[in-house]
């Protein structure tokens, strides 16, 4: 999925970042089976990292670097040079962005998708760092591209300190894609869904397959989330869920601190009116030791480093 959005060669560590923690993790392993070699959460202090897609990020660069520094520490990565990079939910935005007709060559495509991501993303292109990679196309046949963006001046902030360290940044992408990528490895055929709990609502990201095919970010208050979820599987049902009767959803992923996966499986069972399957971290192919890492903090820079593993 991500072969023709940046550089083929991966490392296997991976930063995870969020308004509360960071977390840093390496993994070993491959062909769907993944063991943790070294990971480490630290708790961010209130107030240092305020995620958001225009504004400032880092609002105490001190204390942002002396964790960062810390995590490497205590994970054992100090030394490494090479990192992916998963940012939080508010910094980076995604969307699939549809051509609503066929261009005439690759300049006048790049400048229609540049065109249609100011749309969606509400900043000119020339002001963000845009990755695209080109799906399926939909029912009446048009291109798609699934796009991430973030903004040039947020970015800077972020690489500003890895430089400090040494440390190059060869893949950065949000956390619910590097969450995703669980599901786009999976070996199963059929529909999967991710929901990724963040500090104002949600991001959902449905698969057919091994590639997207509908991405939502849901703003709502705490006790609107579980409404969303319902009114989001609904959607899916009344789109997707008549073209094999019913029977395409066959996997949830659902992570996140604020979010209780067996809550959302009774959700979403209800919707669909028969039970769907939430997915751990075995399911998906990644071995936690026993009480020592959470799969919600790891999650999504672990979804990266397997690129590398």
């Amino acid at each position: 999925m991500f072969s023709s959005i940046t550089q083929p060669n991966y490392p296997n560590a991976a930063l995870g970042i969020e308004a509360g923690s960071i977390s840093a993790v390496a993994i070993s392993g491959g062909r769907r089976q993944y063991s943790v070699k070294q990971a480490a959460t630290v708790e961010l202090a209130p107030g240092v990292l305020t995620p958001n897609f225009v504004e400032t990020n880092i609002v105490n660069h001190a204390e942002f670097a002396a964790t960062l520094r810390e995590v490497a520490e205590i994970a054992g990565l100090m030394g490494q040079k090479r990192w992916s990079i998963a940012l939080p939910s508010n910094t980076a935005r995604t969307t699939i962005l549809t051509l609503d007709s066929v261009p005439t060559s690759r300049a006048e495509t790049e400048e229609v998708l540049d065109w249609k991501a100011e749309q969606s993303f509400g900043a000119p292109a020339a002001h963000l760092r845009i990755a695209k990679q080109k799906i399926s196309p939909d029912r009446e046949g048009r291109a798609r591209y699934f796009a991430t963006a973030v903004k040039l001046a947020v970015i800077d902030e972020y690489e500003t300190h890895f430089e400090s360290f040494g440390w190059k940044a060869g893949l950065i992408l949000p956390r619910a894609v590097g969450e995703a990528n669980w599901l786009m490895n999976a070996a199963e055929k059929g529909d999967s869904l991710l929901i990724s709990g963040n500090d104002d609502g949600f991001t959902a990201l449905l698969l057919r397959g091994s590639e997207p095919a509908v991405v939502r970010s849901v703003t709502c208050r705490p006790n609107e989330v579980d409404d969303e979820i319902y009114r989001l599987v609904m959607f899916y049902n009344d789109r997707f869920g008549g073209v094999t009767g019913n029977d395409l959803l066959e996997r949830l992923l659902v992570i996140g601190r604020s979010l209780i996966p067996a809550k959302v499986q009774t959700i979403a069972s209800e919707a669909l009116g028969r039970t769907v399957r939430v997915m751990s971290s075995d399911d998906i192919g990644l071995n936690l030791p026993v009480g020592t890492f959470s799969f919600d903090d790891i999650a999504a820079p672990a979804g990266l480093a397997a690129l590398g593993a």
